[in-house]
């Protein structure tokens, strides 16, 4: 059902009516580090419902679970010691740990899609961090974007994909780090989804190697944790990697100093930071001048698979992946 979606200061004002709404079961889209969540109460199973209702969202695919502190997560989930150490070094901050599920948590199955682990995390965008505290519960929030596209890393993207659906998006700014949270599942540590934090990290963290993710092969693979299907991040137009120049009826986006002729830059510098952050805007930048120009192709300059290379290498393999 159509509905008015209001625009929230990210004030005093702003956080109260947002927890107001997300109490009443309203969805709410609000900033983090990584990128914008749809945040709904993750104890309520309809508001849940309609996190995946508004998306359009496979519900075999499990949503994380936001939480304000450390003792939180742990009402919620099973820590051991790594687990704790972990959320010790990394919290708040884009680190996602999957870990066994609580019995008495009190979450919605559909936020862990029936599996017996939950997808859990403390995010540090401060703006975040007030909502959490002024809801004081749990939030169950993937990215705030129809299922499928672009992440949005700013409240007018979410608006662009969300407007009438949601009831509200609190506007913290764009979003620093821009891609989302790393995933991690422990026991042995295995890297589901690389992300905000980089494997280097980690595996410094955890004085040891963390096995590589496993991609899902295609949408009908039930995931057992968010971000794993492997069309994702999707422009309209598809999606050519490994671009050392530009063909025609491309578009092509460019990284480091050798991309004369590139319509947008992830970095001109080879900064994988600054590319980090830029990714979701240049892919939709891009889309919008490739509908505007005829292009059928966004051409994607290679980037490193180090640190952050590698989640942004991740996203865009999804995004340039056979579509169903």
């Amino acid at each position: 059902m159509e509905q008015k979606t209001e625009v929230l200061a990210p004030d005093a004002g702003g956080i109260a009516r947002a927890a107001a709404l997300l109490a009443e079961g309203g969805l709410v889209a609000f900033p983090t580090e990584t990128v914008y969540g749809l945040g709904g109460d993750a104890r309520n199973g309809t508001a849940v419902a309609g996190i995946f209702a508004a998306k359009g969202r496979p519900q075999f695919n499990p949503l994380i679970v936001h939480v304000a502190d450390l003792a939180e997560a742990e009402r919620i989930a099973v820590f051991d010691a790594q687990a704790r150490a972990l959320a010790q070094a990394f919290w708040p901050g884009p680190l996602t740990l999957v870990l066994p599920l609580r019995a008495e948590a009190g979450i919605s199955d559909l936020v862990s899609a029936g599996l017996d682990t939950v997808a859990i995390r403390m995010p540090a965008h401060p703006v975040a961090r007030a909502l959490l505290a002024a809801f004081g519960g749990p939030l169950a929030a993937p990215s705030a974007n129809p299922s499928g596209k672009v992440s949005p890393t700013t409240a007018a993207h979410v608006v662009e994909g969300l407007s009438g659906k949601i009831a509200a998006v609190l506007d913290g700014g764009a979003c620093a780090v821009g891609v989302e949270s790393t995933i991690l599942a422990l026991d042995p540590p295995r890297l589901l989804r690389p992300g905000g934090l980089p494997l280097e990290a980690l595996e410094g963290a955890l004085g040891q190697q963390v096995i590589a993710p496993e991609i899902a092969a295609d949408a009908t693979h039930r995931p057992n944790a968010p971000g794993q299907l492997s069309s994702h991040y999707a422009p309209g137009a598809a999606v050519r990697l490994g671009a050392t120049e530009k063909r025609p009826g491309e578009i092509w986006i460019g990284f480091g100093p050798n991309c004369a002729g590139a319509e947008i830059t992830l970095s001109a510098t080879g900064d994988l930071t600054e590319a980090a952050a830029q990714l979701f805007g240049a892919l939709r930048a891009a889309d919008s001048l490739a509908q505007a120009a005829g292009a059928a192709t966004i051409a994607v300059a290679p980037v490193p698979e180090t640190g952050l290379g590698r989640a942004i290498n991740d996203r865009l393999r999804r995004a340039a992946a056979p579509r169903g």
